[in-house]
């Protein structure tokens, strides 16, 4: 199946490649128009890059290089060679574009008074370049690499370590920019989070698949050995031929969405799937 999980990589690799850098170049412009020049801090590699610039004046773009490698050595060690190349790009990529950018502030004059003006446009324009390097089936490496690690390993969601390390830092930077700016950073990552998945599919934060396919016992395995998320498999009956068949029901993150969709059509481009929000999960793995 690992075969499978690299056509998808290959597949349309310029069009994805370049909403990667798009989203990408647009990140960074964000970081150094929106959140360095205010000192907002709203977790990441770039949270903690605007703390060491605040309190040691390091370059934040050298500051996140370094946050950027050092989970990429740790990806390279838990998580392997095959998806440590992945984020590779974009751990290397994305620091450059945050220095090239810097100077944006000489080019673009903001009125940074209003705070919630502020943070209303960071989160939109961000969200949406989150949301393209997400739909473009890459990583933007650095901290998520530690959730993946913990999900791997302890099958702790990554949903929840990502939301604790990000806390972390926001009230880290509470100490030292004031609590009114960490309100109005986690108003910022509340309009983020809406603005990627809208623009991924939907609002939920999981998708429901239902799917009949012929090649049930490959796309089971793809799910379950790849994916890593479980599956349940339950009999039905064509309403026009009444013809039994199986149909498979996987509840994935949004994030897994453009995974799940092109191995679905590489193992079985003759495959019949519906796609739903989940907006509320409870149990299960």
């Amino acid at each position: 199946m690992n075969k499978i999980f690299q056509k998808i990589h290959q597949k349309q690799l310029i069009k994805r490649s370049l909403m990667l850098l798009i989203g990408l170049l647009i990140s960074a412009i964000v970081y150094n128009l929106f959140l360095l020049p205010v000192n907002l801090v709203t977790g990441g590699s770039g949270g903690i890059a605007t703390i060491t610039n605040y309190v040691y004046e390091i370059d934040p773009a050298l500051m996140i290089l370094i946050v950027s490698l050092a989970c990429g050595l740790l990806s390279i060690f838990y998580l392997g060679f095959e998806d440590t190349i992945a984020v590779t790009a974009a751990t290397i990529i994305y620091p450059i574009f945050v220095k090239l950018t810097s100077p944006i502030t000489d080019l673009i004059f903001i009125d940074y008074h209003d705070m919630f003006l502020v943070a209303i446009y960071a989160g939109v324009i961000g969200g949406f370049a989150n949301g393209l390097m997400y739909k473009s089936g890459y990583s933007s490496g650095g901290l998520p690499v530690i959730s993946q690690i913990l999900k791997k390993y302890y099958n702790i969601p990554i949903a929840s370590t990502s939301g604790v390390m990000n806390a972390i830092i926001v009230i880290i930077g509470a100490l030292f920019f004031g609590w009114t700016k960490a309100m109005y950073a986690l108003i910022l990552i509340y309009i983020n989070s809406l603005v990627i998945n809208k623009i991924l599919l939907g609002i939920s934060n999981n998708k429901a698949f239902y799917i009949i396919t012929t090649e049930t016992d490959k796309i089971k395995e793809y799910i379950i050995r790849t994916l890593e998320h479980s599956v349940t498999i339950f009999d039905v009956k064509s309403g026009l031929l009444s013809k039994k068949t199986n149909v498979i029901l996987t509840v994935i993150p949004t994030n897994d969405y453009y995974k799940l969709t092109e191995g679905i059509k590489m193992i079985d481009d003759k495959a019949f799937f519906v796609v739903t929000d989940a907006y509320e999960t409870v149990g299960g793995k």
